[in-house]
């Protein structure tokens, strides 16, 4: 198979085949489960609003609030789109307003650039482009502009600063206020470094800003340029330096979604580079790290195992697999992962893999949704019923053990159920999400593309809504239609359609002969007005009063001829 027909087939988002004797055999209540889920939402968003807004997160034990990634109401942030994938069309458009009114990102603290981009910078742009479907009375050129998308610009460009360095290697914390601080560590994990081509991406395509793509594709390419010789990565790098602190390499904590991107954003832009890059990766990943379809943590320049552990992070590898459409590995490795969760009732931050057990002072599961995620990934290819009790078995789970009356609470040790007094955002961002969406076939977010809606655009139709959604990091879902939207290349054409219109709407009122203005190009030649090898912008800024075919006020790229002609490219 070629790897362009892999990319549309990742694009397209296949569905999968139909489901057989299994979930109704079983005796699964689908909707039943679907119904839980919707409740632990509210059960745990309201507690938010009543007892903890605006700060970040709730904190469950005590009934209140703290701020823990920036002060942004995070919390509501990255519940928004949640809210629209239940169907709470009004209190996503209350929270859209309240967010608008409330968020200020010029403050002065220190963010994490990581993951400031991907809950509030990918939470407002799937918002965003969300809001018409949600009812949200968008302005004139949405999806290339709105308010939300404005926010998220603003956040963006707060982190920004973290990219200036020698390699284009960003820092892992910057001052929204004042930018990177003088004695800011030069060391960051490799996620932290590869997970912004999503986001960055659809910014720049929206905006038609190409800063925030740019710095993006320079961090991933220096992170490729500093791999080992044989083909890995390490855990944290010297951003000035470029030299390997950490040297780890895995699927796990640290490097996680830097691989995800290399996939997510290959399917997003298209961008054959970037997905050569991950099967590149693959290769090496399954020489040197994969044992009996686990994978464990080696040596990046040797190879030797250094950490023969499970990392509850590392179980968003089988739903990537599934994107690639490496399903039966996928399926295996996610087996595996599910055998621990039974063992526990939930998956501890590392599972010693030859020992069968949790490891000292990594006994926690924070509510962490990748096995979800790739249950849900891989339901979709192959609608085996396993999944769905991976499911069933995560609402029972977290409904025993960490629900309480102000939400649920983080698990502090698997073992005997101690709690921590934290609910972190990504509960509601993508662990209940996930969930739903597994239990929920007919959603709108698994649309197949048999329906879809028609925008009008300043750069003419868009297609919007036709499903093959590119969730982030944190499960904020982006149209990929989006980013073909607010292409600039298309406003000539667009606007040679609109003189055109107007041309022939004055013709029809008032017959004029189709000649030049009397007072044409007087001081100027007709040549120097319009530069039709450049696109139609003025070479000079001498005035002249301009016939009703010449340029108008604002930035016009058409191309005209000197009688006044409309060329369109297709001519």
């Amino acid at each position: 198979r070629s790897l362009g027909s892999l990319l549309c087939l990742c694009a397209l988002r296949l569905p999968g085949p139909p489901a057989g004797p299994g979930a109704a055999a079983r005796g699964l209540d689908v909707a039943s489960y679907r119904e839980r889920v919707r409740a632990m939402f509210y059960h745990a968003y309201e507690h938010y609003l009543e007892s903890a807004f605006p700060y970040d997160e709730l904190r469950p034990l005590t009934c209140d609030g703290q701020d823990t990634w920036g002060s942004f109401s995070l919390t509501l942030i990255d519940a928004l789109d949640t809210l629209l994938i239940l169907g709470n069309v009004s209190e996503f458009q209350r929270v859209v307003t309240v967010l608008q009114e409330g968020v200020d990102f010029d403050i002065d603290v220190n963010a994490s650039v990581f993951e400031t981009n991907i809950r509030v910078v990918g939470g407002l742009l799937s918002a965003h482009l969300l809001s018409k479907k949600a009812g949200v009375e968008v302005e004139v050129g949405w999806p290339c502009s709105g308010p939300l998308l404005r926010m998220a610009e603003e956040a963006a460009r707060k982190l920004l600063p973290a990219f200036q360095t020698p390699t284009g290697m960003p820092y892992g914390t910057v001052n929204l206020l004042h930018g990177v601080n003088p004695g800011e560590t030069p060391v960051t994990c490799t996620a932290g470094i590869g997970t912004f081509i999503v986001e960055f991406a659809t910014l720049s395509h929206l905006t038609g800003d190409p800063v925030f793509e740019n710095v993006a594709r320079k961090a991933l390419k220096a992170l490729w340029k500093n791999r080992s010789d044989i083909g890995l990565v390490g855990n944290h790098i010297d951003v000035i330096t470029a030299k390997w602190v950490a040297q780890d390499a895995g699927i796990g904590a640290g490097v996680d979604s830097y691989f995800e991107y290399l996939v997510k954003g290959a399917i997003l832009l298209q961008d054959k580079e970037l997905m050569s890059m991950f099967l590149e990766y693959n290769k090496a990943i399954k020489n040197y790290t994969k044992f009996d379809d686990w994978y464990l943590w080696v040596q990046m320049y040797k190879g030797t195992v250094s950490m023969p552990v499970f990392q509850s992070l590392e179980a968003y590898w089988p739903g990537l697999q599934s994107l690639i459409g490496d399903v039966d590995n996928a399926m295996r490795t996610f087996l595996n992962y599910y055998t621990v969760w039974k063992q526990f009732g939930g998956l501890p931050e590392f599972y010693n893999i030859p020992q069968g057990y949790t490891v000292d002072k990594r006994e926690g599961y924070p509510l962490r949704p990748e096995l979800i995620e790739s249950a849900m990934y891989l339901y979709r290819a192959t609608r085996d019923p396993t999944l769905l009790e991976l499911g069933r078995d995560a609402v029972e789970s977290i409904e025993k053990i960490s629900k309480v009356d102000c939400g649920f609470a983080t698990i502090k040790d698997l073992r005997d159920h101690r709690l921590d007094n934290r609910m972190e955002s990504f509960f509601l961002a993508e662990t209940v999400k996930y969930l739903y969406l597994l239990f929920d076939p007919d959603n709108f977010i698994h649309n197949d593309g048999s329906v879809f809606d028609v925008v009008i655009t300043p750069y003419g139709e868009c297609v919007l809504n036709a499903g093959g959604y590119i969730f982030n990091t944190e499960a904020h879902p982006i149209d990929p239609a989006a980013l073909h939207c607010c292409r600039k290349q298309k406003e000539e054409q667009w606007e040679v359609e609109d003189l055109m219109r107007e041309f022939y709407s004055l013709k029809k009122k008032k017959k004029f002969p189709l000649k030049r203005d009397p007072d044409y190009g007087e001081g100027e030649s007709a040549k120097d007005s319009i530069d039709t090898s450049s696109g139609g912008e003025k070479r000079n800024s001498k005035k002249s009063s301009h016939s009703l075919l010449s340029c108008p006020s604002q930035s016009f790229n058409s191309k005209l001829a000197v009688l006044g002609q409309v060329f369109l490219d297709n001519t």
